[in-house]
């Protein structure tokens, strides 16, 4: 069963971690150079914060891949910095608020143990606690989101938690506590460490007096791929052919065909 007035949808998702990684990246000083590996032949171990000491792939004129293909290769490296170094804040509150004992989180958040990260070409440095929990803290608090020029501060209504409170408010009211107590988390940004804590916490918070209950796929690559799996489960069946949606209907009716035949 859809109940279509429930879905709510944002922009902040796995290329917004992205976005954000490359911000901290950029804004840091010195700046972090984001080297993918393809330009790297070879590499010497060099103390954190060094010069890298690497030799670069060369290419013969006319043979250089094109941009795309970096940036297809950088968002690889920027992975591997979401998956092994990125973290959520455990709270309790949100990371631009304050402590009981009067202490910014911030400050707070300076306590913790930060993480090394390698680039490909060798150059290493330990990130912070603040920085692991900025990159990522924009999905819960729109206000604390890394911004620039290209990459403005998004809206407050787009935050994970405040879509969980539009999905319900568009629903009838008897139907609210059963969706709250089978909210399933998937996606591969929702394995960033302390995610299911941090919006199990603000959920509680939220709906104070109301059961919730999160659900994930304990099998990591389920959860990883979950979207992937319901389409080909999707695409088993015998009627779906009755959804196809031909590049003629597409292009005339745009993206809107995709909800209105597949219902």
């Amino acid at each position: 069963m859809l109940l279509r007035k429930g879905v709510v949808r944002s922009p902040l998702a796995g290329n917004f971690i992205a976005n954000q990684i490359r911000l901290l990246f950029s804004t840091s000083q010195p700046p972090v150079p984001l080297t993918p590996h393809y330009l790297i032949s070879s590499k010497t171990p060099v103390d954190a914060g060094a010069p890298p000491q690497a030799t670069y792939r060369r290419f013969a004129p006319g043979t250089e891949p094109r941009a795309s293909f970096r940036i297809l290769q950088e968002d690889r490296v920027l992975t591997e910095f979401k998956e092994s170094v990125v973290a959520v804040w455990p709270g309790p509150g949100k990371l631009s608020g304050h402590a009981a004992s009067g202490m910014t989180n911030l400050d707070n958040a300076k306590q913790h143990p930060g993480k090394p990260f390698e680039m490909p070409n060798g150059w290493n440095q330990m990130f912070s606690a603040p920085e692991r929990y900025r990159c990522v803290e924009g999905l819960f608090d729109a206000k604390m989101a890394l911004t620039d020029a290209d990459n403005p501060t998004p809206q407050q209504s787009q935050t994970i938690v405040d879509l969980i409170k539009q999905s319900l408010n568009n629903v009838d009211t008897d139907v609210k506590p059963h969706l709250l107590s089978h909210i399933i988390v998937t996606g591969g940004s929702s394995l960033i460490q302390g995610f299911n804590d941090r919006l199990m916490q603000e959920l509680t918070v939220a709906f104070q007096g109301m059961r919730v209950r999160i659900h994930s796929p304990g099998n990591l690559s389920e959860r990883r791929f979950g979207s992937w799996i319901g389409g080909s489960i999707l695409a088993s069946l015998g009627t779906f052919h009755q959804m196809w949606i031909s590049r003629k209907e597409y292009d005339e009716f745009g993206v809107g065909i995709v909800e209105k035949r597949c219902k």
